[in-house]
């Protein structure tokens, strides 16, 4: 109950889809937590092509590092109709921890998101596109596991075949094909917005192999 009216306390705000939470350059007194809906963070180039950068998920802080005091360097859009909680950032440092909403939570918040882009960033430059997107639904599916948004290996997957393109760098009509393939070998379910991981170990294995941390291999010279 105590950590229901914590959450209450702060102003409740309702986006529309396509709507920003964040513009370049802007600065916020705020944080957002998401409470409900999917948000990302994108760079467009001149021609119209357009980059995702990141997933802000339910549960998850939108760009932590706001409590620096840094302003956007990139425009943050929500990618479904969303709900947010927009906490004061003089507020954070004076909340003791078992309150949540803490300084404590929001760097650990921040050090995730900077994990992820690492991942995304070896994932563009060492995959293939059906391990793009295999390891993109494994990762989605884990960060909504793991604030409650899953049941039985079924969660949201609102993102269309455009965003996917957009995150994994390749057209939406082979995000299509892959999709499919996926769908055709019984490995997953996508239907009305829904994921069903049908078969997750098969999955997994397609996301392509596991990173190697801290290795003492050389750096070959060209």
């Amino acid at each position: 109950m105590a950590n229901h009216a914590t959450q209450t306390s702060f102003a409740l705000r309702h986006f529309r889809r396509s709507e920003f939470l964040a513009r370049p350059t802007e600065h916020s007194d705020n944080l957002y937590r998401i409470q409900e809906g999917w948000a990302g963070q994108y760079r467009l180039l001149k021609d119209g092509r357009r980059q995702i950068t990141a997933l802000f998920l339910p549960g998850e802080y939108c760009e932590p590092q706001w409590l620096l005091g840094a302003s956007a360097t990139l425009p943050v859009v929500a990618l479904t109709p969303l709900r947010a909680y927009a906490i004061p950032l003089d507020q954070i440092s004076r909340r003791p921890d078992h309150l949540g909403d803490s300084a404590a939570r929001v760097f650990s918040g921040m050090l995730k998101a900077m994990r992820g882009r690492e991942r995304w960033i070896v994932n563009l430059g060492c995959l293939t596109a059906t391990e793009r997107i295999c390891d993109l639904i494994c990762e989605v599916y884990d960060r909504l596991e793991g604030t409650g948004q899953t049941i039985k290996n079924r969660c949201a997957m609102p993102l269309t075949q455009y965003e996917i393109a957009d995150i994994v760098g390749i057209s939406p009509v082979h995000v299509n094909r892959v999709l499919q393939g996926l769908r055709g070998t019984g490995i997953i379910e996508l239907r009305n917005r829904r994921l069903v991981l049908c078969d997750p170990a098969a999955l997994r294995h397609m996301s392509g192999p596991p990173a190697t941390v801290g290795s003492s291999a050389a750096i070959a010279e060209p």
